[in-house]
């Protein structure tokens, strides 16, 4: 009506639509199918108060996803065929009758105890049949809290209650009812008030058997409560006189009450449970009906800490709604629309002769800021009539990167104080614990207000993360950048003291994870924190050493910082947020390279060391993986430039530097020198896996795997997960050259431990080995070796090209395949350049055990060019003579 009522024109549509919710239709169905079941079967007892209750189920979610609508829509399907959202599948007919009745229960609309039940008593009226033990006691209790104001006058008057057709019914079944009773008790006309000796007549005989019999059955509760004080107390319990009336209907006239109670957040007041748990005992009361309860939090009648407030707690008592329910759950967070569905809603929302009068890309923006948030969806209309009628044309999208501080309204509008200040604390993290949200508020709350808060709908639950909770995108950022119209919202300054709270409770969680050696949350603080440096101009602190320890370990997961960007805070002005931006971009694009070609790496790196914002402590940084990249994409003289001025620095990444150096010095062939150098690289410096890269060229294969093996023991036994898969893949690679069995264990353990890494180097190094392991047997080896080289140039990967070239020369040496034997050495020649990677190339005529051409630059071996050459050559006969073993 809002959207109709913007417009004067008349070709203008504006039409309500319910999209979705498909789950919870089925969800209600099921539960309808079971009640009705249990309902149905011989050993049900309506007077049994003692079994476990499965006749409520609870929808919840944040406010404006749509519970009130699908509440509308439910007793819309429920009241008849033909109506509801018509792509809801149609009801089980052997289902039978259904009486659904709606109740609000937000504060506006006024609704107590008696209106509760009088709904429920004038919904049933139109069954045609009396509820005789509810209407006597009903009457006592009207007689005697409305003295002198009849039922029919109050329903005729009533705004809510007029408007319904067998409102009017009910006092005249009640009439009915007391003409029966005073026939029975032979009093002369109708019972006007049950007081003084009326009362006790009725009572009397209700308690005898023979006139019980002609009166009410065996309703045997009914004397008690017709004795009790008839106040709102009283009036709770008359629900299960109202539940064994229906149970007394024949099937062919009866129905199953369907109660839909919405709003149930104004009533759950978790402090005051008054109302709560008078209408927690009408649902008790009444185990024959279904009550469906909408609200914005988890329903808490599974929670045995509530004796005492409530009658009946506990999962024993409501076994579907506790979180172990797993056969039939009755508690459902309703989900956010999902895109198709956003796009179908704003489709049909807004029509200008038949068409779709929002454009494509207005659509696209308000999907993709609106995270499936029905609320969000409407409020963006709003704004999209708004800004047409101004204008008379259709706004441009870019109009629609916009918050709505009615969302923090929403989300506000039932937390406490104390609640709201966490709230805020914790939209400052993509994810958090219940410690993390104590320490980030520092003495604001009590952590009582944090675990209040971690049961409400907007907060997201996975245990599967570091740390369980986070906020949904939309809610956070809606708090973080529309919180303006709270009397309690927070200043710049509050929220700057806040962030830094909150980045010095992460680094306390970083060291602790660093400890003990858990990466995940280590990174997790890693990005968390370099977000709140950058929003909110912090100083770095320990985020220089979360840095180097992310990169001295060689797993390289994602980060970037800018899929989070805060849309006021595109661009970053402070020095310290700057310093923030251009670490978070450096590590950024270290791990990337992981993924793409090393010179786009290298671009962007370059690229921040000409913006001279890093301070030198970590300049040095970039300035080593530009070094690593120039030797990866095959710049030598360039790479030694490089490492052998972080090496000059001094600083953290010089063990690196210098064992970089010995890398390029081996490459050439220098391998004496590299001998010697190692020594004083010690662990930090990887001295082992340095050893083991220098004894497998040489063809000292046990060697080469003796000293890759204890360096990834190191790494196993300091949690350096990404050092270890690398020195276990390059065991696998060495171990290949020799034992094939052997080699293919540790192919396997390298696989393994690489299955956490993003090391593209790494994985290609791997696959290397894999096709060591099938030299001389595998037929296809040729074209398994060109995609090898086709991925790793993909990468700029030089030395894994060299390498997957070398393993064919080694298959054809073993086969003794002249021909191809020197089809592999020219491609392997493709890989050297100058001295360059030539010892390869020299290594493949010591396999044939053949003359090196004097064109081919000659390596400094370790022990000599014909040990060296006797070793190679050895490899090829033991491999030979395995595959004819195999064979045989």
């Amino acid at each position: 009506m809002r959207a109709l009522f913007r417009s004067n024109d008349r070709r203008f549509k504006a039409v309500d639509v319910f999209t979705n919710r498909e789950g919870e239709w089925a969800a209600v169905t099921r539960s309808l199918a079971y009640r009705i079941e249990e309902n149905r079967a011989s050993t049900f007892d309506v007077e049994d108060l003692e079994a476990p209750r499965r006749n409520v189920m609870a929808f919840y979610g944040v406010g404006g996803i749509g519970k009130t609508a699908l509440s509308h829509e439910v007793v819309e399907r429920l009241s008849g065929e033909g109506r509801g959202p018509e792509q809801w599948p149609a009801i089980d007919s052997e289902l039978g009758r259904f009486a659904p009745v709606r109740i609000d229960l937000s504060a506006q609309a006024g609704v107590d105890l008696e209106t509760i039940l009088l709904s429920l008593r004038v919904r049933l009226a139109e069954l045609g049949r009396p509820m005789p033990a509810f209407d006597l006691a009903f009457h006592r209790y009207w007689e005697h809290n409305h003295p002198g104001e009849s039922l029919a006058d109050y329903l005729r008057r009533s705004s809510f209650f007029g408007r319904i057709s067998s409102a009017m019914s009910v006092p005249d079944q009640i009439q009915e009812v007391l003409a029966d009773v005073a026939q029975v008790l032979l009093l002369p006309g109708s019972i006007g008030a049950l007081v003084g000796q009326t009362l006790k007549l009725v009572v009397s005989g209700l308690r005898d058997r023979q006139r019980r019999a002609q009166l009410m059955g065996e309703c045997t509760r009914l004397p008690d409560l017709l004795e009790a004080e008839p106040d709102t107390d009283a009036l709770s319990y008359y629900a299960h006189l109202l539940s064994w009336d229906l149970a007394q209907l024949p099937a062919e006239k009866s129905a199953t009450l369907v109660v839909l109670l919405d709003t149930f957040e104004d009533v759950g007041d978790r402090s005051h449970r008054d109302v709560e748990r008078l209408i927690q005992r009408v649902a008790w009361l009444m185990p024959n009906a279904l009550f469906i309860i909408t609200g914005r939090n988890r329903l808490q009648w599974d929670d045995e800490h509530l004796e005492g407030q409530l009658d009946w707690v506990g999962p024993r008592s409501w076994p579907l709604l506790a979180p172990s329910a797993e056969r039939d759950p009755r508690q459902h967070r309703i989900g956010y629309l999902t895109e198709k569905d956003c796009q179908i809603y704003l489709s049909r929302r807004l029509t200008l002769d038949a068409e779709p009068l929002m454009t494509k890309s207005v659509r696209d923006i308000i999907v993709r800021r609106s995270h499936g948030l029905p609320l969000y969806l409407d409020l963006a209309v709003m704004r999209f009539l708004d800004l047409y009628h101004q204008r008379n044309h259709v706004p441009d999208a870019e109009e629609f990167n916009h918050d709505f501080p009615a969302l923090v309204a929403r989300t506000f509008r039932d937390l406490t104080l104390a609640e709201r200040q966490v709230l805020r604390a914790v939209s400052l993290l993509d994810a958090f614990s219940i410690s993390l949200a104590a320490a980030a508020t520092a003495g604001l709350a009590p952590e009582s207000a944090t675990r209040a808060l971690v049961e409400r709908p907007f907060i997201e639950y996975d245990p599967t993360g570091p740390w369980p909770y986070y906020l949904h995108n939309l809610v956070q950022s809606a708090i973080r950048e529309a919180d303006s119209t709270a009397e309690d919202r927070w200043s710049r300054s509050e929220w700057k003291r806040a962030a830094g709270r909150t980045l010095a409770a992460l680094g306390d969680e970083y060291r602790r994870a660093a400890r003990l050696g858990d990466r995940r949350t280590v990174v997790a603080c890693l990005r968390q924190g370099l977000r709140l440096a950058r929003d909110f101009s912090l100083d770095l602190g320990w985020l220089v050493d979360a840095s180097y320890l992310y990169v001295e370990d060689s797993v390289w997961e994602p980060i970037d910082i800018h899929a989070h960007a805060s849309p006021r805070r595109t661009t970053v002005r402070s020095v310290r947020g700057r310093i923030a931006v251009a670490l978070a971009e450096s590590l950024d694009a270290i791990a990337r390279r992981q993924r793409q070609h090393r010179q786009l790496t290298l671009d962007t790196l370059e690229a921040i060391i000409a913006g001279d914002v890093l301070p030198d402590d970590l300049t040095e940084l970039p300035l080593y993986f530009i070094a690593e990249c120039h030797r990866d994409i095959g710049n030598l003289d360039q790479s030694l430039a490089g490492m052998r001025r972080v090496a000059a620095l001094g600083g953290r990444l010089a063990p690196d530097a210098n064992r970089g150096l010995l890398h390029l010095a081996r490459r050439l062939g220098q391998f004496p020198d590299v001998l010697a150098a190692a020594g004083s690289l010690g662990q930090r410096g990887h001295k082992d896996r340095t050893l083991g890269d220098l004894w497998w060229t040489q063809a000292s294969i046990v060697r080469a795997c003796d000293a890759y093996a204890r360096e990834r023991d190191a790494a196993l036994r300091d949690d350096h997960a990404g050092e270890a898969a690398v020195s276990q893949a390059c065991l696998a690679f060495s171990a290949a050259f020799q034992d094939r069995a052997r080699a293919l264990e540790q192919v396997e353990r390298a696989r393994r431990l690489l299955a956490g890494s993003n090391s593209a180097w790494s994985h290609r190094q791997l696959a290397n080995a894999e096709l060591l392991c099938d030299a001389g047997i595998d037929p296809s080896l040729p074209s398994r070796v060109t995609e090898a080289v086709a991925l790793a140039e993909d990468r700029a990967l030089t030395s894994i090209t060299a390498y997957a070239r070398f393993a064919l020369c080694f298959h054809a040496a073993i086969l003794a395949d002249r021909d191809m034997l020197e089809a592999a050495r020219t491609e392997l020649r493709r890989s050297v350049k100058g001295k360059e990677f030539s010892y390869l190339l020299e290594a493949s005529y010591f396999l044939a055990d053949e003359s090196v051409p004097n064109d081919v630059p000659r390596a400094d071996w370790i022990d000599g060019p014909e040990t060296t050459r006797a070793r190679w050559r050895q490899l090829v006969h033991d491999r030979t003579v395995q595959i004819i073993d195999r064979e045989g």
